[in-house]
């Protein structure tokens, strides 16, 4: 292979230097994208969700399964809550084909910014995380009980990019199921159906019906 000389040699350059250059404003623009996309909304103290998610039994009519994409969805009960978006997770993980993104939710206490201003919370591995210097805002109980971290799963298209639409600080009213999810390979998702665990086994899966803003 020979050499390149003179021009050759320029236009080499050229070209190189345009592909770098090419590849940082690429960078740049997925990183202010994702930024942008979890930019927190800002909120005033005070407790802004106060009432907990509500719970009920399936009614005889709604005992039903649904199926989509080779996995089974088995409603185990009627969910609704008003919360605060803590922080929001997109995967790509096989869980992913159930349910594209998890939200950390959080109402009582852990919808006041006075609370959260001293707790550094991040997701990861499908699980959601809190932290704190000193003194916790307020006892580590009320933190577990008042927030939860969600496997959503949107029922259509246009709720998936509503979904995905959402930023930590947004306040939504969510209604759907609760679901157990079947898959191939003998994939199995179990829901929780308490807001006091925690660990392992400690999250929601949503089957979102319905999403819109408080």
């Amino acid at each position: 292979m020979r050499r390149p000389e003179g021009g050759e040699r320029d236009l080499w350059v050229w070209a190189l230097r345009t592909l770098l250059l090419a590849l940082l404003l690429l960078g740049t623009v997925l990183g202010w994208n994702r930024y942008a996309g979890n930019r927190p909304i800002p909120h005033p103290p005070g407790v802004l969700v106060p009432d907990p998610p509500v719970q009920r039994p399936l009614s005889r009519e709604e005992v039903r399964v649904w199926e989509r994409d080779g996995y089974r969805f088995i409603p185990v009960a009627r969910f609704e809550l008003r919360a605060r978006v803590l922080a929001k997770r997109v995967y790509r993980d096989r869980g992913a084909a159930v349910a594209p993104l998890d939200l950390a939710l959080g109402w009582g206490p852990m919808s006041d910014t006075a609370v959260l201003r001293h707790l550094r919370i991040r997701q990861d591995f499908r699980f959601y995380f809190y932290s704190w210097s000193g003194k916790p805002p307020i006892p580590p109980g009320e933190m577990a009980v008042n927030s939860a971290n969600m496997h959503m799963v949107p029922a259509n298209d246009a709720l998936k990019k509503a979904l995905l639409r959402l930023r930590p600080g947004h306040l939504v009213a969510i209604r759907g199921f609760l679901v157990n999810v079947t898959g191939p390979e003998g994939f199995y998702w179990r829901t929780s159906t308490t807001r006091s665990d925690t660990g392992s086994g400690a999250c929601e899966i949503v089957w979102v019906e319905e999403l819109g803003p408080l």
